[in-house]
């Protein structure tokens, strides 16, 4: 069930000049897969992030949609890095 999943950190830090936080992490554990992805009418001076929380099937792929939300910027990075340091692992591997 872990296969492209990496165990990897990649931290982003409030008000640095780097991209948003974008891609998939998987919670094991729970049996949830987040999306991050940057909204694209967002202006550049004000981004903002989506995240899509999912179920995950057996196979830790996405199977049902929990919820949806936008975010600042700050806040998507901020869950990003505690949703790493929770234990919840970046996915390599893109989902159809």
């Amino acid at each position: 069930m872990t296969s492209g999943v990496a165990n990897v950190r990649a931290n982003f830090y409030h008000g640095s000049l780097i991209d948003p936080p974008a891609g998939w992490l998987f919670n094991q554990k729970g049996g949830l897969l987040i999306f991050f992805e940057c909204y694209k009418k967002s202006l550049s001076n004000n981004l903002k992030v989506y995240t899509h929380l999912f179920y995950s099937n057996e196979l830790g792929e996405p199977a049902q949609l929990k919820n949806s939300r936008l975010h600042s910027i700050d806040c998507a990075c901020e869950t990003w890095n505690e949703l790493i340091s929770g234990g919840w692992q970046i996915v390599t591997g893109k989902f159809q």
